[in-house]
């Protein structure tokens, strides 16, 4: 089993599970899926990922990552345009059926020999096939694939004390709340007082010390799904603010 923080998902994503299971979190949804289920993730969005191998076989999946560029010239051949911002379901359980079950089927040789030429000049016609695919199997879909517009500002208050665990950039964050780096953080000394960093750093400790005093939780099973990189730096981190290293707190 392995939990991965994987932090910002920049684009649209179409993952299908081979084998295993595959739980995604997000701090509005968790979704799971197991082998043959299908999950289409929206881009410009924190999450963490837990892969986990299942009794009697081995954990894999295929990742199409369908990038911004390749949506917009598609978008520009058949003419599709999108009025409005999609404001539906962010991670979306796409339903199987025989044409991408065939897809995937056909992924598998330039998975397997990604050293080839040929993989590079049909990469771009394999990610168009699968558009085209998830269109025939969902319409509703073209206004989550074809909305290329910024993210909205959004209540950065509520966003922050719902994703300060994720181990992002400033300049993430920025975006991720329709912001400006420099406009991010001029709202965001208004909101909380401080400079994002200094909150980051007082949040997450906070956060542990919590868990240490009414969860039981050990340091080395929390440091790391707090944004900490390293257990010596949350450490030195925790004593530092709370005058006792988290291993001592009681």
């Amino acid at each position: 089993m392995r939990k991965e923080k994987v932090g910002f998902f920049e684009h649209n994503t179409l993952v299908l599970q081979v084998s295993g299971q595959f739980t995604m979190e997000t701090a509005a949804q968790k979704v799971s899926m197991r082998r043959g289920n299908m999950l289409l993730i929206r881009k410009n969005q924190l999450g963490e990922i837990i892969k986990m191998p299942l009794e009697g076989e081995d954990y894999q999946t295929i990742v199409i990552c369908l990038k911004d560029e390749i949506l917009r010239m598609i978008a520009l051949e058949e003419k599709i345009e999108v009025q409005q911002k999609y404001t539906g379901v962010l991670n979306v359980l796409v339903p199987g059926n025989d044409f991408l079950a065939g897809f995937f089927q056909s992924v598998i040789p330039y998975i397997h020999h990604p050293e080839e030429k040929i993989t590079n000049a049909i990469g771009v016609l394999k990610v168009k096939e699968a558009v085209y695919l998830l269109l025939n199997a969902m319409p509703e879909l073209k206004q989550f694939l074809f909305d290329f517009s910024e993210p909205h500002k959004i209540d950065l208050e509520k966003f922050m004390n719902s994703n300060f665990h994720f181990n992002v950039p400033i300049e993430k964050f920025a975006q991720l709340t329709g912001r400006s780096l420099a406009g991010f953080k001029r709202d965001f000394q208004k909101v909380f007082g401080m400079s994002p960093r200094h909150w980051l750093q007082n949040k997450r400790l906070q956060e542990a010390r919590h868990l240490i005093e009414k969860k039981n939780s050990k340091p080395s099973a929390i440091y790391l799904d707090l944004g900490f990189e390293s257990l010596s730096h949350f450490s030195h981190s925790f004593k530092r603010k709370f005058g006792k290293a988290p291993t001592e707190w009681v």
